[in-house]
């Protein structure tokens, strides 16, 4: 145990430098999931009508999505204020919509294959 403390001492801090294309790429990213995602669930909910329920799952699952991408701004604002609490709160349930939005999605494709 001693010698792992010691060679823990000994190890250099190495820093990074991020590129400068880094942050126009991850916002570019977002961006775009976001609009996309957005398209997704507008055509989902104006199409449900004419191509059954499954059709109106995918457009809840498009919009778990949007909820998802809009997390990522909340936890940007949290950083951006150095407020730990907010970026606490969010982060704890960051993958929550994910996971309801794979939720929906299963059950659309459970609905997509059902025989009518």
């Amino acid at each position: 145990m001693f010698l792992a403390s010691i060679l823990m001492l000994a190890q250099v801090e190495t820093r990074y430098t991020q590129p400068a294309y880094f942050v126009p790429v991850v916002v570019l990213m977002l961006a775009a999931g976001l609009v996309f995602w957005l398209v997704a669930a507008v055509l989902g909910f104006a199409r449900a009508k004419a191509f059954g329920p499954a059709t109106r799952w995918f457009a809840i699952s498009a919009v778990c999505m949007i909820i998802y991408h809009l997390q990522f701004l909340l936890l940007a604002l949290g950083a951006i204020l150095e407020n730990p609490g907010l970026t606490l709160v969010v982060g704890a349930f960051f993958n929550l919509f994910a996971v309801i939005a794979a939720i929906c999605a299963i059950i659309g494709f459970l609905r997509l294959t059902d025989p009518r």
